[in-house]
């Protein structure tokens, strides 16, 4: 079935060439020319992607972003006619995924639109393999030799010391232990440890996984139990 996606442009000849050019490459396409009707169609339509521009009568692109991160985790490619640092922070602070500076080349907007829905393939077939796994059956205390997280404490002991970690450090720790032996993509580990709201790349989850390699391996520059996966992620041995 062809990914659907919604184009939100109030210029008539840009959203004509834009619902062409991507119906052209086989997508199935709805166009609105306001941000009350980009709310309304994103609702019912339930697109795979969003183009939406911020310049918009009604409502503008930032508020339709913000609402819609309440209601739905879709992908937002936004469209700004100004190349101005400000507008690309915002956009990405109330929750829009990419963006791009008008004027552009199709061929960018196509590989940007490619990008985001195949991270979103990606992450569905992620969710998919461990949908079978019931980590709510995982036992209070894990316990990997030496290494210990107790849930209920929120705590995590090697050698029996305890681990001074930050919360964030900790959330990833639980994560990697509940999926013991799976190939975690970053950007899995980032929609799910962090959420789809946090405003930041994947090199995040390569910092976070080196701050605690620093503290759970005997050799950080030769991990055994965070283990990277070339070309995928990372995999927790335990």
């Amino acid at each position: 079935m062809a990914e659907k996606i919604l184009v939100v442009e109030d210029e008539p000849s840009l959203q004509e060439t834009l619902v062409y050019n991507l119906e052209k490459q086989g997508y199935q396409t709805e166009a609105a020319g306001d941000g009350r009707t980009a709310l309304e169609a994103a609702r019912r339509l339930k697109p795979d992607l969003i183009v939406l521009d911020i310049m918009l009568p009604e409502l503008d692109g930032f508020e339709v972003t913000k609402i819609l991160r309440k209601e739905m985790t879709v992908p937002i490619l936004m469209l700004t006619a100004r190349d101005d640092e400000i507008d690309r922070v915002v956009g990405l602070e109330v929750g829009a995924d990419d963006y791009l500076t008008k004027p552009f080349s199709m061929r960018e907007l196509m590989a940007r639109v490619k990008a985001q829905l195949r991270r979103t393939q990606l992450l569905r077939d992620e969710m998919e393999k461990i949908k079978e796994s019931d980590t709510s059956a995982l036992p209070e205390t894990l316990r990997f030799e030496t290494l210990v997280i107790n849930q209920a404490r929120r705590e995590v002991t090697l050698d029996g010391q305890v681990l001074a970690l930050k919360p964030q450090e900790y959330e990833l720790l639980l994560f990697f232990a509940q999926h013991k032996r799976q190939m975690l993509s970053r950007e899995f580990i980032l929609e799910r440890v962090w959420g789809w709201e946090y405003v930041g790349d994947s090199r995040t989850v390569d910092v976070h996984v080196r701050w605690l390699r620093q503290k759970i391996e005997q050799e950080p520059a030769d991990p055994k139990r965070i283990v990277t996966v070339r070309g995928g992620g990372y995999r927790f041995e335990g």
